[in-house]
């Protein structure tokens, strides 16, 4: 029944929008893909929208806030909060040793932010979820529930991936 009214739609549009359509329905459709993955593992998702400020400013201070604002406005942290990593300016791992971190970590309980995004999404039952489940995803941070680490995967395919482990001091450690 759906589809036939969004067929009626289409055959209203014109024909230069119907390409519009189509990136909009891809999008959906990865988004749907990306879910369905993560459910058959078990991973049950659930979206934060009430806490997204209060998580993304945890994730800051946690993670950037030795980091003056000066330097951070010199490495555009604002646009991308991983160049803290990719202008050296946080240690960190990348690359395959950050992918095999990363899975290898707990991963119970962690949350999902994304670039620039206001939403938050929060995993439970996440410790199946590795690496390359993220690898179409871009300026995707995931860290766990007591910030103890992170890891980012970006859009550049020669920034990253980065890993974060906090050692047990909330000082930073590499690993």
């Amino acid at each position: 029944m759906i589809k036939d009214k969004i067929n009626e739609i289409l055959e209203k549009l014109p024909d230069e929008e119907l390409e519009n359509v189509y990136w909009a329905v891809k999008h959906i459709e990865k988004k749907y893909l990306f879910n369905w993955n993560l459910f058959g593992k078990g991973v049950k998702i659930t979206n934060q929208f009430e806490e997204s400020e209060k998580i993304i400013a945890l994730w800051d201070a946690t993670f950037a806030g030795h980091i003056s604002e000066e330097i951070k406005n010199d490495i555009y942290y604002n646009e991308f909060k991983w160049h803290i990593f990719s202008y050296k300016k946080q240690a960190c791992i990348s690359e395959h040793a950050a992918r095999s971190a990363f899975n290898t970590t707990n991963k119970k309980e962690v949350y999902v932010m994304y670039q620039n995004s206001p939403y938050i999404t929060l995993l439970r039952s996440a410790n199946e979820i590795v690496a390359e489940d993220f690898d179409t995803e871009q300026d995707v941070y995931i860290f766990d529930s007591s910030f103890t680490w992170t890891y980012v995967q970006t859009h550049e395919s020669m920034c990253g991936p980065y890993y974060l482990r906090l050692n047990k001091k909330n000082s930073v450690s590499s690993i």
